[in-house]
């Protein structure tokens, strides 16, 4: 008579003990997340309560959901949340398929030279600094001194301030940031295409496979729990668009379409020193992202059985 051997389900504390090298190498990064990410969560009651300068973040007087109302009900909310969603969701929808496309394209470089020397190349824009980028984009898009300004009078446009226009603004904003950033958020694509089993390169070469069958039957399939992944985390991220370049672009002129929460949290919360505001504010725009990335996490998990918990 055989007995059959029921195995335990690992308890944490048996993990922790099996584990506790890897435990140990990380400790140092769950000790700065805690300090710096969580710890700071107790400032969140600053946004219930009247901000007192003698009194503290904990001290001052009560005021429940007073600035949540009070920024819901202002004049500017809806177009802050429509500027706010028009730049995220036009990045998203330009920004996050052009590293895959360009992890692809680098994957088909069968010179590792020149291949070593595009990732460089396209690597480089997402070192330089953001006040100099946007140095550089009032420079070029300069109607009167600019390259781009000089070639737009050449074909008949005329004098068009790129930057002051409400029509151009985004999509200079967003093909900026796809050209700073795609080679750099390329790599993860690359290093999950590394993974991929040469047996299956050679199988499809042998049933005469193109290249684009390659990449549609081979490499996509590979890469597409990582853009999965990507995607969630993205779609976490969505109220929160670039503060520190949006915030440099902006003019009088672009204003309209430029002035999003994290600039208005700026200038109406910090600068006006109305600190509860700028609190619930942003509570506010973290509570959306938090429901984001939930909502998007649990579609992804129904649909594809890929998820991040």
């Amino acid at each position: 008579m055989t007995s059959i051997t029921v195995q335990k389900k690992p308890t944490i504390f048996n993990t922790f003990k099996r584990d506790y090298q890897l435990w140990l190498m990380i400790l140092p990064a769950i000790a700065c997340v805690f300090i710096f990410n969580y710890i700071p969560m107790y400032g969140i009651q600053l946004a219930f309560r009247e901000y007192d300068f003698v009194a503290g973040l904990a001290g001052g007087e009560w005021v429940g959901l007073k600035y949540f109302q009070q920024f819901i009900g202002s004049h500017i909310f809806t177009d802050l949340m429509r500027n706010t969603l028009v730049i995220s969701l036009t990045t998203i929808i330009v920004g996050f398929p052009a590293p895959i496309i360009l992890a692809l394209l680098i994957n088909q470089i069968r010179f590792k030279r020149a291949k070593r020397v595009l990732q460089t190349t396209v690597y480089l824009p997402h070192f330089i600094s953001m006040v100099v980028l946007v140095g550089l984009l009032n420079v070029l898009l300069s109607p009167n001194t600019g390259i781009v300004g000089h070639f737009m009078n050449t074909i008949g446009l005329g004098h068009i301030n790129l930057l002051a226009s409400t029509n151009t603004f985004v999509p200079v904003y967003v093909l900026s940031d796809v050209w700073q950033h795609v080679g750099w958020n390329s790599i993860i694509y690359l290093a999950a295409l590394a993974s991929v089993d040469p047996q299956l390169y050679d199988s499809a070469k042998v049933d005469g496979a193109s290249r684009w069958q390659i990449i549609r039957n081979v490499e996509l399939p590979a890469i597409v729990p990582t853009i999965i992944i990507l995607l969630i985390l993205n779609m976490g991220t969505i109220i929160s668009t670039g503060f520190e370049k949006i915030y440099l672009m902006q003019n009088t002129l672009n204003l309209p379409v430029s002035e999003v929460i994290e600039t208005y949290v700026y200038k109406v919360g910090i600068m006006s020193n109305q600190f509860s505001y700028a609190a619930a504010i942003g509570l506010f725009n973290t509570l959306i992202n938090f429901s984001l990335l939930v909502l998007m996490n649990y579609i992804a998990k129904r649909t594809s059985k890929i998820s991040l918990w």
